[in-house]
């Protein structure tokens, strides 16, 4: 018999194009924009990649199996929804998120305004403190102007024996 490790590391990224008339929203954030992210959900690439790392620190897929983009109910879908059902699947089988580090890379808007925003809410959605949500942003040096993508490291712990 093997003991469930203390912790368990997951990985997520994600990547949207950006066109006119649609909202750019990053980490539960709107953000001021001209482009937004085309998605068949609302497109948050910073929650899609948080929710894809925590389930693949426990080995339990990515969120097209949970939230097929074929779906029509899952037609702009709340990304917060997305992030809850991944942290769901991860309580049930004993875990938490200890602490969560994102990197956006987006070429425009600039998006060193809204740093403090960003992980003050995500650290809300995972019920942490900001200090435990490290907030990076990049630009593409003009290598790919019209998307934006999050990769996502989370850390997260047994709660329970």
């Amino acid at each position: 018999m093997t003991l469930p490790l203390p912790y368990r590391i997951g990985y997520g990224e994600d990547a949207h194009r950006l066109a006119p008339q649609r909202p750019l929203v990053l980490g539960g954030v709107t953000v001021p924009s001209e482009r937004g992210a085309v998605a068949h959900s609302d497109g948050d690439a910073v929650l899609h990649a948080l929710a894809d790392a925590l389930l693949s620190g426990l080995a339990l897929g990515d969120i097209g199996q949970y939230f097929p983009d074929t779906a029509a109910e899952w037609k702009d879908l709340d990304s917060r929804l997305i992030l809850q059902k991944a942290l769901e699947l991860v309580q049930e089988r004993g875990y938490a998120p200890l602490n969560a580090a994102l990197v956006v890379t987006l070429d425009q808007p600039k998006l060193g305004p809204l740093r403090a925003e960003i992980a003050r809410t995500v650290a809300q959605l995972l019920n942490l403190p900001a200090s435990e949500v490290g907030v990076s942003f990049k630009t593409s040096e003009g290598l790919a102007p019209d998307h934006v993508q999050t990769r996502v490291t989370v850390l997260l712990g047994r709660t329970n024996g």
